[in-house]
Parts: C-alpha cells; sequence; structure tokens
C-alpha cells in the first residue's frame, strides 16, 4: 500500500491511498489533481473518505462522483454528497486493511476520522483536527470536544501515523517554540519544515512538539498561564487557552 500526498488550492494535502491498481481519496478539495494522479497512475478510484463539510475538503467531491459513479463516497450525516453515512464506530475495507471511523468533533460538531489499519500499522486521516505541532480552530464544535479528541488520538500505539489535510507544520512551530523557547525537538523540527510535505508524522514525534499534546506538563501549563494571565487549573483549560493564543498569534 502507497500513500501519497497531493497538494489542492493553497496548502490542502488530498491523501492518495493506493492498493494495487485502486486507490483511495480523502477529503477532495479540487477533483483535478485526483483525476491527474489517477491517469499517471493508472488507477480507478474505488473510495472517497470525506472528514467534514467544509468546502476545501468535499469541493471536489461530486466531480468525482459522476466521473466514477460505482465508488463510494463516505461521510457524516451532514455530508450531502455521500453515498454511504458513517458514525462513530463504522467500518469498513479497504485493499488488505480495515477502516474504522472515530468520530473526532471540535473543529466542526460532526468531524470524523478514518483509522487504517493494516499489515504496516495504524494510519490515522485526521482532516483538520489534528495538525503537526498544532490542532483545527473550533467553528461548529467545541473547545471541549476538542480537547477529548487529542486525549483518544494521544492513547494510540507511539508509532501510529497522521495525515493531517493542510501543511500547516512551519508556521505552528513557530507558535511552538514561542511556548517552548527551550524545546530543542522544535527547533530541530523547524529546520526539518522549510522542506515539504512534513506529513505524515507520527504520534512520538508529535508528543514531543505539539503543545497541544502537551498541556499536562508543568513548565507548558506555566508558560500558558503567564501568557494568558490567569491561573490554569487543568488540562482543558491549559488547552483552550493555548487554541485562544494562537488564535491572536
Amino acid at each position: 500500500m502507497k500513500i501519497t500526498p497531493v497538494q489542492a488550492l493553497n496548502d490542502n494535502y488530498i491523501w492518495m491511498i493506493q492498493d494495487g491498481n485502486y486507490a483511495a481519496c480523502v477529503d477532495p478539495s479540487d477533483a483535478t489533481p485526483v483525476l491527474i494522479f489517477l491517469v499517471r497512475n493508472r488507477l480507478m478510484l474505488a473510495q472517497t473518505w470525506v472528514t467534514h463539510l467544509h468546502h476545501d475538503h468535499i469541493g471536489g467531491v461530486q466531480s468525482l462522483k459522476n466521473g466514477f459513479m460505482e465508488s463510494p463516497v463516505y461521510g457524516e450525516t451532514d455530508i450531502d454528497v455521500a453515498t454511504h453515512t458513517v458514525t462513530a464506530g463504522t467500518q469498513f475495507p479497504f485493499g488488505d486493511g480495515l477502516v474504522t471511523v472515530w468520530a473526532t468533533p471540535g473543529h466542526t460538531d460532526r468531524h470524523v476520522s478514518y483509522l487504517l489499519e493494516n499489515a504496516e500499522g495504524l494510519h490515522v486521516f485526521c482532516g483538520d483536527t489534528l495538525f503537526s505541532a498544532g490542532c483545527g480552530r473550533v467553528f461548529t464544535g467545541t473547545i471541549e470536544e476538542l480537547y477529548d479528541s487529542f486525549q483518544r488520538f494521544n492513547q494510540l500505539p507511539e508509532e501510529t501515523l497522521f495525515y493531517p489535510a493542510h501543511e500547516y507544520t512551519a508556521a505552528n512551530l513557530r507558535f511552538a517554540e514561542f511556548i517552548e523557547p527551550e524545546n530543542h525537538d522544535i527547533q530541530a523540527a523547524l529546520g526539518v519544515a522549510e522542506h515539504t510535505p512534513t506529513l505524515p508524522v507520527t504520534l512520538a514525534h508529535e508528543r514531543k512538539i505539539n503543545p497541544f499534546l502537551r498541556v499536562d506538563l508543568p513548565h507548558v501549563r506555566e508558560r500558558v498561564e503567564e501568557l494568558a494571565g490567569k491561573r490554569l487549573n487543568s488540562g482543558l483549560e491549559v488547552f483552550a487557552a493555548l487554541r485562544e493564543l494562537k488564535n491572536r498569534f
């Protein structure tokens, strides 16, 4: 199985998952780069997975449906272009692997992630929930939901690979360095982030450089309290204050 990021719009990645002569695509914001990829690699589009309803994740779905009418489109109940509705716990096969749907709200209220497990390991297509060194903004979800989604991700094996939908790594790392100026892992990652794509990333890596996964560390809490100008009494409060700081950074 081969997983390739296809660039679209300004900073989107459409993840193409290839198994033999078939491919699945995740969050096709634009059909054109998907079609080019399929033709160049002589692939048939077998499935489309949608994490949430924002246009930069579903903009190309209808065109792909028109061209591949037998190819299912998976999405939550708010995805009108979906042909197969998914909810938390939904499972379906792709290639030699099994896909499990997790509810990972926060960015939106019905955001989902697709966890593909095969012989090579666990691959998490997390849309706009987790970014390398960052997290998504809160729109129709809540900060409590986003925090819970991160807590759940953090229980996965450390070798788990995450496939976010945007190339935001360098900007996120600059904020992370602002929060933890003495973190040498963040400094090293900033140098690497000059070259893209920076994704996918392991959970082990994110635990070292993503401040939103480090809210329980005393020095992170103290730094966020200093910047927020108030006492923070839980990991959730630190997480929420971090998101507000990032919004203004």
